[in-house]
């Protein structure tokens, strides 16, 4: 119950003051960590919970990186984060547990030199749809995906997907698209 009340008071009365900005009745529940939080905006309704990372450094070429959590964005259990040029999650996205998504990877071309010493590579900028879902385990990796799409679990997202679909799988493809004219969800 303390904690609880520890975690809500840090809502309503830290965070606020930390963050470039942090929306009204959002709460973030026992982050496992929050970096850079001076480029990291969250709007109004956003909820974190427990054990997720939030991260957004400067550590490619931008030295203004963006981390947007859109209104009404619900982030689940264990998520991490990394933004070193910009991610952007619209209005009204859930994530389930255990996503992951960045707009960077750790540099390989020199196989004679330890991974962690190579420098951090930029991929592209991600942005994820309004209304969209990403379902447990999903990575997001330099892509974005439209508005109101799910994204099965366990998928790895590489490539940009459209509006309205339904994607699966390492790498994710389109496996469904909302047809306006049919009013139903058809086959790809």
């Amino acid at each position: 119950m303390v904690n609880k009340v520890i975690a809500k008071l840090k809502s309503l009365f830290l965070y606020p003051f930390q963050f470039k900005h942090f929306g009204k009745k959002s709460r973030i529940d026992k982050p496992l960590r929050i970096e850079g939080k001076r480029f990291i905006e969250i709007e109004d309704h956003v909820y974190v919970q427990p054990y997720t990372w939030l991260a957004c450094q400067p550590l490619t070429c931008c030295n203004n990186p963006t981390l947007k959590l859109g209104e009404g964005t619900v982030i689940g259990n264990f998520n991490h984060i990394y933004a070193t040029q910009s991610i952007v999650i619209e209005n009204h996205v859930l994530t389930a547990d255990k996503v992951y998504i960045s707009d960077n990877l750790h540099g390989y071309d020199n196989p004679e030199i330890p991974i962690v010493q190579q420098p951090i590579k930029q991929i592209g900028e991600v942005r994820i749809g309004e209304g969209s879902w990403l379902g447990e385990n999903v990575c997001v990796i330099g892509a974005s995906i439209g508005k109101h799409c799910t994204i099965g679990a366990n998928s790895v997202v590489t490539h940009d997907i459209p509006d309205y679909c339904v994607a699966v799988g390492a790498p994710a493809r389109v496996i469904k698209q909302y047809n306006f004219e049919t009013k139903q969800w058809e086959k790809k």
